[in-house]
């Protein structure tokens, strides 16, 4: 199987490179690329498409009272209801050069999303990644989305987009939470190198420092991959550990969809200009 084209204009094309050709970043530095992040409804989303952001990332889900014959809606459980489709969404995210990250809590909604998307893809030629949480993780008691129908769902439709596959986490302010295992990120491997699209691993800040080694080791086994750090609401991290990140893994192989006013602080602290 040959590996699919990742050139300009691919859904697959690195985030880096593509906003760098579009002359909205001036290096290829995971931290220049500014997320918004839960743009479900649609005073939200209208905000991100007017926004500074590169990326927006929205959650996906199918409304639990049988309306709208099932079509995939915007929200992030426990909400289950929204003001806004999935096929509005794309109409107007679509009207932007923002790059789409969606995010799947449930294998029902991917395949009646994949379809809505193909029905745009002509006109669609920024970057695109699809996530779910396909492995169990540190301290993780959420729902895992069964990994192989969810891969080969998206990939039947998409062969070229990026996936973003990671693992569901907890995270406890009163004892010590254990990082990424050897045991998970070898699985994880184990799933990921047959691939050929270029995958990203979702990992929670607080959780990263214990488990650098792991993670280097993940990295290293393949070029298409990459990490996105990501922060609980409630969770205990310091500055000083993502700083820490920064400086144990590549540039161009890490991005930060942090949440304030850590994220402003950490930009300020490696020198990258954020304009309020």
């Amino acid at each position: 199987m040959t590996a699919p084209a990742r050139g300009p204009g691919s859904w697959s094309e690195n985030i880096l490179e593509y906003f760098l050709r579009n002359n909205q970043i001036a290096t290829e530095d995971g931290a220049e690329i500014i997320w918004y992040h839960a743009a479900n409804h649609k005073a939200q989303m209208n905000e991100a498409v007017k926004s500074t952001a590169h990326m927006i990332e929205a959650d996906v889900l199918l409304p639990n009272d049988g309306s709208e014959h099932g079509q995939p809606i915007m929200a992030h459980p426990p909400e289950t209801n929204s003001d806004n489709t999935l096929q509005e969404w794309l109409a107007e995210v679509m009207k932007s050069n923002k790059g789409i990250k969606l995010d799947f809590k449930s294998l029902a909604a991917v395949e009646p999303s994949m379809m809505l998307l193909e029905n745009v893809k002509r006109h669609l030629k920024c970057p695109v990644w699809i996530n779910a949480d396909i492995l169990p993780g540190p301290n993780g008691n959420s729902k895992v989305i069964d990994a192989k129908p969810f891969i080969d769902t998206v990939t039947s439709f998409f062969p070229d987009v990026t996936l973003s596959l990671g693992w569901t986490t907890g995270w406890h302010p009163e004892k010590v939470n254990e990082g990424y295992s050897w045991t998970m990120v070898k699985e994880m491997e184990y799933i990921c190198n047959e691939l050929n699209q270029p995958v990203t691993f979702p990992v929670r800040a607080a959780l990263v420092r214990q488990s650098c080694s792991q993670l280097l080791w993940l990295l290293k086994k393949s070029n298409r991959y990459s990490l996105t750090i990501w922060t609980g609401k409630n969770d205990d991290y310091s500055i000083e550990d993502l700083l820490f990140i920064r400086n144990h893994f590549g540039k161009n192989q890490v991005f930060y969809d942090i949440l304030e006013p850590q994220n402003l602080q950490f930009k300020q602290a490696i020198g990258i200009k954020v304009n309020l």
